[in-house]
């Protein structure tokens, strides 16, 4: 039945009033009352209410001692209330129908929120449309947000949110106000959450102190709520959060607490726990790092690490079973804060096909993306798309493997956004990468970014047949270019790694020729800065070079000195070794300068042809390196050195 005492009365759905055969023995000790919360799985948790119960029953301190309250609640939402007092005194709870402005739930003056029905629903899978489940330009909370993370804490719990209520202007603004307070200022107590303390629920000692499991972070939310005529609930359930592995599965105790909260005529999810930071897993430390993403998120992005224990809370059309949420892929909260839309394979297990797997993603803008393999940034191939990234993985043995992504967005950090375990029964040996080989690989939107445009190659691996390859693109104005080439073997060091590759600028172009020393797989990274600007090169991408011709053994290029300029041009020639006893000729393109020459055992000067190349020939008998070398000005005698050979042993 439904009373209703005046315009600000309870509404209860059914009150079941029982009197006792005998009156209380007035010296007998009063039972402590409790809540029995159902969690829907067989086990029940006792509560420890304090204040006002959150739906309105009245405190411990308010009873007389011979009464005593009990409230169940099912799944569904539905709850029984019943009070057992001496015959002939007044129910309390009929006492109460008219108080407590605080009490009033909606403007009709419900305190039991409304259960959530088919217009909370939203579609599943996720449509893309937005992150949150309702329009926010989350500029306008900039000002609200700023003062309510410096809001402290004075006296009560009361005191605190009228506080914080005085820049909110609406139920939204209510709740953003308590939602940032709570995850600036309340630390997750790992201690209490792992011993299961009940002391960590009670508002007082979560006010005093200042931490607080899942259940009091929960709680507090709802309770602040509440007292800011907000309807909030508290919804138990299990989670992906920390200690989670891939593909386990769940049961039993319930191990999370989020809430659902009533904006705008609809039910909408926070997670103030996962909103306030995180708990390191190596230290099982907890470090205050908001997160957005946990405030008034997406439904259907919300069950990927949230299922409850009623599935109406989930509120999804269609609801999902727990073996979905179990299979279903884990993408992190940061997935959606870097920009990602999607990704495949959209199962958190793979299992390689002839020793390789294909991951691709996909992004709402161009990002930045890295892997790691076992720890490791190797035996991958990471490209990037115009938006999002593909990845071919070559796990170096079988078995299973941890592979995580990682994305930048448009921060400096690189975050983990997706974890994949990878199981490999096969082996291709065929398929060895150089350790070198870092991220990106090949041309990009990036590099373009970067400077580096129009490139001939714009796959990341280039085969030759020769040992040879030549490799052109643009470079915008005001940027220097340098490449190395890199092995796994002695062949090529740290001295020579730059020797066996010859840059030449024609025209707008650049050109690097290479020339490998072996057959094999060989890492060509390439670097770039602004001429103008002090520091270091950066790294911008990479070719894979392979070469199968077992007969390839080319020499190093000549060591270039850094008057060796931008624009000159080598023809011959190209190889940095010369035999001995030879007579070399030599042609190069030269830029600014008068006069050219060629210095060995003895000096044999270049010529200037109608071509504008340098020309002439130098004999290598009784030498062991020549030398190329110009004069820049023509009334100076100082030559300098830009170009030095070795010879071969005789």
């Amino acid at each position: 039945m439904e009373l209703k005492k005046d315009s600000h009365a309870v509404s209860i759905d059914m009150l079941l009033i029982v009197h006792s055969e005998k009156q209380a023995d007035p010296g007998a000790q009063p039972q402590r009352r409790a809540g029995l919360q159902s969690i829907g799985n067989g086990i029940r948790k006792w509560q420890k209410l304090e204040e006002n119960d959150l739906y309105g029953n009245l405190a411990e301190k308010q009873l007389p001692q011979h009464s005593q309250v009990i409230t169940s609640y099912d799944n569904q939402g539905t709850h029984l209330t019943v009070e057992v007092h001496p015959q002939d005194s007044m129910p309390q709870l009929l006492k109460r129908f008219s108080l407590a402005k605080r009490l009033q739930g909606d403007k009709n003056g419900n305190t039991r929120p409304r259960q959530p029905g088919g217009k909370d629903a939203h579609a599943y899978p996720w449509d893309r449309s937005s992150l949150k489940s309702m329009s926010l330009d989350l500029r306008q909370f900039e000002k609200l947000d700023t003062y309510a993370s410096q809001v402290t804490v004075k006296s009560g719990l009361d005191e605190l949110v009228n506080d914080l209520l005085q820049e909110a202007h609406s139920d939204l603004e209510r709740v953003r106000a308590i939602w940032i307070w709570i995850c600036h200022h309340i630390e997750y107590d790992i201690k209490a959450a792992q011993e299961k303390d009940r002391q960590a629920f009670k508002l007082t000692d979560i006010l005093r102190t200042q931490k607080t499991n899942c259940d009091g972070y929960a709680g507090l939310f709802e309770k602040m709520c509440r007292i800011a005529g907000v309807q909030c609930m508290t919804v138990p359930g299990y989670s992906k959060g920390f200690g989670y592995q891939t593909g386990q599965s769940f049961s039993g105790e319930f191990d999370h607490a989020w809430n659902a909260v009533y904006l705008e005529g609809r039910w909408h999810l926070v997670d103030s726990t996962w909103g306030s930071g995180l708990v390191d897993t190596t230290t099982s430390k907890f470090t205050f790092l908001y997160n957005e993403f946990y405030f008034l998120t997406h439904p259907a992005l919300f069950i990927e690490d949230h299922f409850p224990d009623n599935k109406n809370w989930q509120l999804l059309k269609p609801p999902q079973s727990l073996r979905q949420f179990e299979n279903n892929m884990y993408h992190k909260s940061e997935f959606y804060n870097k920009g990602m839309l999607s990704a495949h394979p959209e199962t958190s297990v793979i299992r390689t096909v002839n020793g390789k797997a294909t991951i691709t993603m996909e992004s709402c803008a161009p990002t930045l993306f890295m892997f790691m393999l076992n720890g490791k940034q190797e035996h991958g191939l990471l490209s990037l798309r115009k938006n999002g990234m593909k990845l071919d993985i070559y796990p170096p043995t079988m078995g299973t493997h941890k592979l995580q992504i990682f994305a930048k967005g448009n921060s400096d950090i690189y975050s983990s956004v997706l974890e994949y375990t990878l199981k490999c029964n096969y082996v291709d040996l065929g398929v060895r990468l150089p350790a070198e080989l870092h991220q990106p690989m090949g041309p990009s939107w990036f590099s373009e970014q970067m400077g580096i445009l129009k490139p001939s190659h714009p796959d990341p691996i280039i085969h030759t047949s020769d040992g040879r390859c030549s490799i052109t693109f643009s470079v915008e104005e005001g940027i220097n270019v340098l490449a190395s080439l890199h092995g796994d073997d002695d062949l090529i060091t740290e001295e020579t790694q730059r020797r066996y590759i010859f840059q030449l600028h024609r025209e707008k172009r650049t050109e690097l020729k290479v020339q490998l020393p072996r057959a094999g797989k060989f890492a060509l990274k390439i670097f770039v800065k602004k001429r103008q600007e002090p520091g270091n090169y950066i790294f911008v991408f990479n070719y894979l070079l392979c070469c199968s011709n077992t007969k390839v053994t080319w020499p190093m290029f000549p060591e270039s000195f850094g008057n060796w300029g931008q624009d000159n041009e080598l023809l011959e020639p190209l190889s940095g070794v010369l035999p001995a006893n030879r007579n070399v000729p030599f042609k190069l393109k030269l830029h600014g300068v008068a006069k050219a020459l060629v210095k060995g055992q003895d000096t044999w000067p270049l010529t200037l042809n109608s071509e504008g190349y340098w020309e002439g020939s130098c004999s290598t008998a009784g030498c062991q390196e020549v030398y190329v070398m110009v004069l820049e000005n023509a009334n100076h005698n100082f030559y300098s050195y830009i170009l030095k050979y070795k010879v071969n042993d005789q």
